[in-house]
């Protein structure tokens, strides 16, 4: 069971389960920074996600979601805003993953 309160201490957790590439994003595609690999929605699944609201600002909000591409032996984490913050990129691709998981 989770029980981390912080971004920082679940990307540490996940870094130690095997989740050691950083994805950002990239278009309609997520890049990973170590291994220069580019996925679209279709190759990869989301595993578990997290969200986090800052302790002094509940407009300070973030989700993880810790990713994993059996295609490409992957696996890493992706970190959003959500709420104001979110970014709309990610948005429609997390939305992709949604439709295709359901």
């Amino acid at each position: 069971m989770h029980t981390l309160t912080t971004l920082s201490q679940t990307l540490a957790w996940l870094k130690k389960e095997g989740y050691t590439e950083d994805f950002n994003l990239n278009g309609a595609y997520l890049a990973g920074q170590r291994s220069a690999i580019q996925l679209a929605p279709e190759e990869f699944v989301v595993d578990q996600h997290f969200r986090f609201e800052g302790p002094t600002d509940p407009a300070d909000k973030a989700v993880l979601y810790a990713i994993s591409s059996a295609r490409f032996n992957l696996k890493g984490t992706l970190v959003n805003g959500y709420g104001t913050s979110s970014d709309e990129t990610a948005d429609q691709i997390l939305r992709a993953i949604r439709e295709q998981t359901t």
